[in-house]
């Protein structure tokens, strides 16, 4: 799959005591993406623009079919027959690779009432964290099963965040970039994915494991964030049956709550030995 850079060179001026010197820098590259969904017509595909999310470009497949699943628009591999950028000759290259559409094979009929994250591009609306809880429970969410039997050791959660630190290759030229990461119970690296924004970082790696037929191993897996953990964060872990989310910064209060509702395992501050415990205790084994 053919996609922009993720990171370019720019001209700089570096400050250091008093002393001026021109260098090249490296950036992390942002850029709008569109995604689009196409249902099955009669008289062609109907195209329905979904949303647009600025994101680092690479893993753009992924990118866009973990935000359909955790928004509950598709519900399983076989329900995306495509995804495509767009051709349109009339387009510019660069924007071709910024406009994506994914089509959904004939049968699947989509209920996008509850696409939530439609309204969350903007942490200024005006949309309830009840309401937003709510919308969960109304699109089919369950709590997390109680006898999943997963339990982490408190030597794998305090190796987590320096384990991160060390995968991030971009993160390393730019310092610019957050990531996603999948742990399995006793520490091991199964996945990690980096993007300018923390949920499209999250989308990457569950859209990569919906590619791939392998969600199952989600529900027996640790997900770190490099940044704090809101609710959309929650939200995804929990379409995804992730039962335990970690994050090196802050939850916020919704977060709380959700995973409280749902039974999820919630750690804020992850950093070496120190971390706090929000909710769902019982996975973690402090003997």
């Amino acid at each position: 799959m053919l996609t922009q850079p993720n990171v370019q060179r720019r001209t700089v001026i570096r400050v250091r005591d008093g002393q001026l010197t021109r260098d090249r820098d490296a950036l992390v590259v942002e850029e709008p993406l569109e995604i689009r969904l196409a249902l099955p017509a009669a008289d062609g595909a109907h195209i329905i623009p979904l949303t647009t999310t600025l994101r680092t470009p690479g893993e753009d497949f992924e990118l866009a079919a973990g935000f359909l699943f955790s928004e509950g628009i598709v519900r399983e591999r076989r329900d995306i027959a495509t995804i495509r950028f767009c051709t349109d000759p009339d387009i510019d290259e660069e924007a071709r690779f910024n406009t994506l559409t994914v089509d959904l094979r004939p049968g699947v009929q989509p209920d996008l009432t509850h696409a939530r994250r439609l309204f969350y591009i903007s942490s200024s609306c005006g949309v309830c964290g009840k309401a937003s809880l709510e919308a969960l429970h109304t699109c089919g969410c369950t709590p997390l099963p109680d006898d999943d039997g997963l339990r982490i050791s408190l030597p794998v959660l305090t190796s987590m965040d320096a384990t991160l630190r060390e995968a991030q290759a971009i993160f390393q030229k730019t310092g610019g970039l957050h990531a996603a990461a999948l742990f399995a119970a006793d520490g091991a690296l199964l996945a990690l994915h980096e993007d300018i924004g923390r949920h499209n970082a999250v989308d990457k790696l569950i859209g990569a494991h919906l590619l791939q037929g392998r969600l199952d191993v989600l529900s027996q897996a640790i997900l770190l964030v490099s940044g704090r953990a809101g609710f959309e964060i929650l939200q995804k872990a929990l379409m995804a049956r992730i039962p335990v989310v970690a994050a090196v910064g802050a939850p916020s209060t919704l977060a709380v709550t959700l995973a409280q509702q749902f039974n999820m395992t919630l750690i804020g501050f992850l950093r070496g030995a120190s971390f706090n415990v929000y909710a769902g205790a019982q996975r973690i084994s402090i003997e």
